[in-house]
């Protein structure tokens, strides 16, 4: 088995917040990330496809191919945007890393599927910060 990464970049805004909750409980819970403002990221999505490489190409999936669809289907919808009100995918989820990745699976892995029939998705990774991250292979 042959694993391969593709790496992508998107800036977004969004805040941490349960309505059921009071804005002080939001606050203790969530804490600057539950401001009424917004805050942002830059954020970096690893995509690991895993597979075995085809004979004729040497490939496991064409790397380029994959980019794009990574920046189809994820990155221009997400880049520049408010996690809470701008992504459809993300209409009525709490935008924390943990949920945001779930839905990325959601979405990349039959396009992959579809397009590299003998390969998978393996795992996510999104970074948030240099120290926080959330891995995700769709358990």
């Amino acid at each position: 088995m042959v694993y391969i990464c593709r790496k992508e970049h998107f800036n977004a805004a969004h805040k941490l917040y349960n309505p059921n909750w009071s804005p002080e409980k939001n606050v203790e819970v969530f804490g600057p990330c539950a401001n009424a403002n917004w805050h942002g990221h830059n954020f970096e999505l690893i995509v690991t496809v895993k597979g075995k490489p085809d004979p004729e190409t040497g490939f496991v999936m064409d790397l380029k191919a994959l980019s794009n669809i990574i920046k189809r289907e994820v990155v221009d919808k997400l880049d520049h945007k408010n996690l809470n009100l701008d992504v459809d995918f993300m209409q009525g989820k709490m935008t924390s890393c943990e949920i945001l990745i779930q839905e990325i699976w959601k979405i990349l892995a039959p396009k992959i599927k579809e397009k590299a029939p003998n390969a998978d998705l393996h795992k996510l990774t999104l970074y948030e910060t240099h120290q926080n991250f959330v891995e995700y292979m769709g358990e």
